[in-house]
């Protein structure tokens, strides 16, 4: 994901994008000449007006979010180097020489790795919508139905019109670009568009105001707000300008595709490709001289080397790729977990730190109020009562404490006396909020909060009847029986209230003094009894886990220590605002628990651990959770979590459960192994085949193979491969984290590939002076001996490199790759004895041979497990 987008520019003639060129011509209107300009009304749209806009504009989406036309898909896939270097090979042998054969089989390879690539991302893609659609972000809109009524309700984010009018609170996605037409302290973070981590205020235009003048920037237009942005804090009514295609997020489509930061999959991927293309672009040279020298024969030697660059060519390394991935996603689909972003399934299995927050992940996400108290300890029905009307009127985003206050249905009776005058929304710098109702006659502010944040607005205290000052011995009594609480497990927030007599002007964040604290609210989240076991597992499978969480530190290490966690150490927010990057990372190394955190200090825990060499995952779900969710390497959320938060994660649960993550790790790391399975083995066997190829070329009076034989041969090494995707992993190689290592590729190819040589060779001396086949009149029989051991030699390759145990002894591949070996297998030694062979200049081979091979390919496997023995005990690692 890209951190910000680019900055508003203009285009050829020095005009400013259509979206801004609107949203400035809007900013200052008035409301009704806005309404009147967009042919809207204050009671919102009906139904005819909305499927006449839809007809109009079309759905509101960014265009990049919609999987491309299937055509589009199939001409994608001849789209990678590979299928490039064979289409241009194909040409060139057609040009050349008039056997069509070699050109036809090189279309078959292309044909199937095309038809395959193209129906595995077809089918991947429309798997990933269905399973998006499962996750859809909705927005509260008021519109009017067929007696002429409105009323507000949730439609889908892309059934928003122009001229909607949309209501925005705490934690909503900005659905559309929106010119605000009413707003209470809201304030809008544009990192998005901007890079700004800090909020900024927004505000609908004041009576009397003009539309020239303002900012230079469109973005800083006060009363617009921007698809894509999100809302920090507040509440706002606004009307829409723009949707889809025709928002400035929709016109930054293009560049916010291309801005998308490749991750070290994407770059190894890449690696591994070029490399590869690189060495064949070496190696077939030096072939073509060799034999062209020693043969004189330049137009064979051309085939010969043609045939060579295409044997060296992987082209099935974009479908195992993608076929691994899908696989991954939806075997996780199955587990109840969304992958917005194939690639982040990799990221997984490399996750070795997860952070997550406590509620609902640890606990079990229902909270009850357990106890409502005097600032005695004593219970209180007035403090319940005034904790009731406060949850009750606020507009803003309920959290789970508000909705286990408004279980207590039994204080609607007296809710239904009061009404509501203003509000004044929470954010996670004050840690409270505040609603003003009244009853007929004065006002009364109603503010519940943290403690401390509270505790610092108080100036009186209820005790008794009477109120009295707030003094500092009161203050730390207070304290100390929220630490008794806290111990016990129990959150706890302060109710305060003031009243005044109506004033009739908005109340803000000033008039949040002076207040009389009237009592405690005490919450109990229990743990699950699947935490600890899930924690366990996570712990065996090398994943450390970090509690980041904005609670009380006394609630969370009581919660963390019955789970099985280390809590010996743990910090507050406060504690690490001040140090320098060497002193947080030496901070987060040693500890587990971090209490009180704001939502920029969650992420810098997360940049730190990625500065310290770790992978990180974050599990959370609320407005304060974006940023760290953005930052980490899998940001990961649930479908009930705030818009904001499913926008910045990778991977969405269905089922917040920390089993379900231990699962997907695994996943990861399953479909990490089957892609480097194919990566190395395809590595090592071109570095082999180069080597004999080089051997043969120096001394045999004639080809060691073929053109043709080298192209059926890598046909059929290909059709092998497909079963990769569903092989199994060792349970040792999943008990660790697995990253992308491009130099260990390298590394690898080097000691394994020279080891298929060693019995190329040796095949070579027996084809030459067991069989005699060491003359050109006999070179058809030498070519049948070499097709047969290579190929038997690279398929078995699978089942030596895919375990680091002895294979069908200590470790079995599964049935479908099993099966296709051996089908592989006898197709290969039938086909000297068939038409097919005698086409390709092939030769029946007799039974004595077959004895050999059977030697020479037990040894092929005994030596390769000593090499595998000696590289791993060397290098402390295999895949």
């Amino acid at each position: 994901m890209s951190k910000s987008l680019p900055t508003p520019g203009r285009d050829a003639v020095g005009a400013p994008p259509p979206a801004l060129a609107a949203a400035r011509a809007h900013a200052f209107r008035d409301n009704a000449a806005l309404l009147d300009a967009l042919q809207s009304s204050a009671g919102g749209l009906d139904a005819e007006q909305i499927g006449a806009r839809l007809q109009r504009d079309g759905l509101n989406e960014v265009s990049r979010e919609k999987p491309p036309h299937w055509s589009l898909q199939l001409l994608r896939a001849f789209r990678n180097p590979f299928i490039v270097v064979l289409l241009v090979l194909a040409g060139v042998q057609l040009a050349t020489d008039d056997d069509l054969t070699g050109p036809i089989i090189i279309a078959v390879m292309v044909g199937i790795s095309v038809v395959l690539s193209f129906t595995q991302e077809y089918r991947s893609s429309r798997a990933a919508e269905q399973l998006k659609a499962m996750v859809r972000n909705t927005a509260t809109v008021l519109r009017r139905a067929s007696d002429g009524h409105s009323e507000a309700i949730e439609v889908p984010v892309r059934e928003l019109v122009v001229g909607d009018i949309v209501h925005l609170a705490a934690g909503d996605m900005v659905p559309a670009d929106l010119r605000l037409l009413a707003a209470k302290d809201l304030f809008i973070s544009q990192a998005i568009l901007t890079g700004e981590s800090v909020p900024v205020e927004k505000a609908a235009p004041g009576a009397g105001r003009q539309a020239e003048g303002g900012p230079d920037n469109p973005l800083d237009l006060p009363s617009v707000c921007y698809m894509g942005t999100n809302v920090v804090s507040g509440t706002a009514s606004a009307v829409v300008l723009a949707t889809g295609a025709r928002s400035y997020l929709g016109s930054l489509a293009h560049s916010m595709a291309g801005a998308r930061v490749q991750t070290s999959f994407d770059r190894g991927i890449r690696s591994v490709s070029w490399l590869l293309i690189r060495f064949m672009a070496v190696m077939v040279p030096v072939v073509f001289l060799i034999n062209g020298l020693d043969k004189h024969d330049w137009t064979q030697a051309f085939l010969f080397a043609l045939s060579i660059a295409v044997g060296l060519t992987p082209e099935m390394l974009p479908l195992i790729v993608t076929a691994n991935l899908s696989k991954g996603a939806l075997a996780m689909s199955r587990r109840k977990v969304v992958v917005k972003r194939l690639n982040a399934i990799q990221n997984f299995g490399a996750m070795d730190v997860l952070c997550t927050d406590k509620t609902g992940t640890l606990t079990l996400d229902r909270i009850v109020l357990e106890r409502h108290l005097d600032l005695d300890g004593e219970e209180s029905g007035e403090a319940l009562e005034y904790g009731y009307l406060n949850s009750r009127f606020q507009t803003g985003l309920k959290n789970l404490m508000d909705k286990a206050v408004l279980a207590h249905r039994d204080l609607e009776a007296t809710a239904t006396r009061y009404r509501v005058v203003d509000e004044i929304p929470f954010d996670f710098q004050r840690r409270r909020m505040s609603v003003v109702v009244t009853d007929g006659g004065d006002d009364l502010l109603i503010c519940k909060g943290a403690v401390e944040e509270m505790l610092s607005i108080c100036a009186h205290a209820r005790v008794g009847d009477a109120t009295a000052p707030m003094t500092d011995a009161r203050r730390e009594a207070i304290r100390e029986i929220t630490h008794r609480l806290n111990d016990d497990g129990l959150r706890v927030l302060v109710v305060a209230v003031r009243r005044e007599p109506p004033r009739g002007q908005p109340y803000g964040v000033a008039d949040e003094v002076g207040l009389v604290a009237v009592g405690l609210l005490a919450f109990l989240d229990p743990p699950k009894d699947s935490a600890a076991t899930a924690i366990r597992a996570l712990h065996q499978h090398g994943v450390a886990v970090k509690v980041i969480t904005g609670d009380n530190q006394a609630v969370t290490r009581k919660i963390c220590r019955e789970v099985g966690l280390d809590v010996a150490h743990s910090v507050e927010g406060r504690e690490i605002e001040t140090l320098d990057d060497a002193a947080l990372d030496e901070l987060v190394k040693r500890t587990t628990v971090f209490a009180k955190m704001s939502p920029l200090q969650k992420a810098s825990v997360v940049r730190s651990l990625q500065r310290q060499g770790h992978t990180v995952g974050f599990l959370g779900d609320g407005i304060n959770d974006a940023p760290a969710l953005h930052d980490a390497d899998v940001g990961i959320s649930v479908d009930t979590a705030t818009d904001i938060a499913k926008e910045s994660a990778d991977i969405i649960l269905l089922e917040k459960n920390l089993m379900v993550l231990e699962e997907g790790v695994l996943e990861g790391r399953v479909t990490f192994g089957n892609i480097m399975k194919y990566i190395k083995m395809t590595a090592s066997s071109n570095f082999g085949n180069v080597f004999s190829v080089l051997v043969a070329s120096a001394f045999l009076p004639f080809l060691p193979m073929l053109p043709l034989q080298i192209l059926v041969q890598n046909l059929l090494y290909d059709i092998s491969q497909l079963s990769i995707p569903f092989d199994r992993m060792d349970e040792d190689y999943l008990r660790l984290p697995r990253k992308w290592d491009a130099g260990d590729i390298g590394r690898f190819m080097v000691w394994i590939g020279p080891v298929s040589s060693i019995f190329d060779i040796t095949t070579f001396w027996l084809m030459w002076h067991v069989f005699g086949a060491n003359a050109p009149e006999h070179q058809s029989l030498f070519q049948s001996g070499w097709f047969i051991e290579g190929l038997l030699s690279q398929t078995l390759i699978v089942h030596m490199i895919r375990t680091r145990r002895i294979p069908f002894l200590q470790s079995v591949a599964s049935a479908p790759v099993l099966g296709l070996t051996l089908a592989i297998i006898v197709i290969g030694m039938l086909i000297p004895f068939s038409a097919l062979g005698a086409k390709i200049g092939m030769v029946p081979l007799p039974p004595i041979y077959f004895a050999w091979l059977a030697l020479t390919l037990v040894s092929y496997c005994v030596l390769t497990q000593l090499v595998k023995v000696i590289y791993i005990r060397r290098y402390g690692r295999w895949l």
